[in-house]
């Protein structure tokens, strides 16, 4: 049976990208590029289908792919079911809506960024909404038939392909997962401007102790809150399919895709498989490839 608890903002896109790994993001898109990479076949049909993949660094992604999972089956999943096993649903939900809440000033920059007024209004509405009568976000009063105001998702890799830039070829991100060249800067864009991280690291209440601890409170919570509500999904993709590894490119791929051209809501889900309603902590749970 799947989770219950709705995942509004959670997909193989969508983790927190905060922390040390969003700064590393960038750092080994550079490297990557340096590594090892597949040798293009010579036959025009092969070539064909190999240049449509696009996936050059596929010896290096599938390494870096099996570490992830070593990483999340031997360490991030477990933790992951206990939580699901200990936590109520709605104890969960709680912690689901402050950490999403928590990105909604970030989610408001992209929208202002992407010329997107109407939808900024909404996120605005809904973070001064939710952080008030929702009491700091535990309630998604916003998303109530009162207010009518759904859950989107945003990020600066999505910013950066409204401007036409190009994703480039696929990356798989150590612990991010499945991203590219465009949303690994995307990542990296992240670390350094969230709102609520900067806020938490340059203020200092006592004037004794600062508030960096928060910000790595607020990423490990929001990437167990995301581990958790995508375990039944990429459990069931993991267990159908004959190639995780491709299938969770083909997957992340074409969900950007969607995200980026609003097809579907932004973070709302991994194809149909997804039963309820974003930055890095958990395995094959990043950015994928799109133009």
């Amino acid at each position: 049976m799947n989770d219950p608890v709705q995942h509004d903002g959670q997909t193989l896109m969508s983790l927190p990208r905060q922390g040390t790994c969003g700064l590393l993001a960038p750092l080994f898109l550079a490297a990557s590029l340096l590594a090892g990479c597949a040798t293009p076949p010579t036959d025009p049909e092969d070539r064909k289908d190999f240049d449509a993949i696009n996936d050059p660094l596929e010896p290096t992604n599938r390494f870096i792919f099996g570490f992830n999972q070593t990483l999340d089956h031997g360490f991030i999943r477990p933790i992951a079911l206990a939580y699901r096993g200990v936590v109520p649903e709605q104890g969960r939900l709680a912690v689901h809506n402050v950490v999403t809440n928590l990105r909604e000033p970030w989610i408001f920059a992209n929208d202002v960024l992407q010329g997107e007024i109407g939808r900024a209004g909404d996120t605005l509405g809904r973070f001064v909404i939710n952080s008030t009568i929702g009491i700091a976000g535990i309630f998604d009063v916003a998303g109530s038939n009162t207010f009518n105001m759904p859950y989107h998702d945003n990020d600066a890799g999505i910013t950066l392909a409204k401007w036409g830039i190009g994703s480039g070829p696929y990356l798989v991100l150590p612990i991010l997962g499945p991203s590219n060249p465009r949303d690994a800067v995307g990542i990296g864009l992240e670390y350094f401007l969230d709102p609520v991280d900067l806020y938490l690291s340059h203020h200092n209440f006592d004037h004794h102790h600062d508030l960096n601890w928060a910000v790595w409170t607020r990423t490990g919570v929001e990437a167990l809150d995301t581990r958790t509500n995508l375990l039944d999904t990429l459990d069931n993709i993991e267990r159908t399919s004959l190639d995780y590894y491709s299938a969770l490119r083909s997957i992340s791929r074409q969900r950007r895709d969607d995200e980026i051209h609003y097809r579907a809501p932004v973070g709302s889900g991994v194809t149909s498989q997804q039963d309820a309603p974003r930055s890095a902590k958990a395995p094959q749970v990043a950015t994928g490839d799109a133009k």
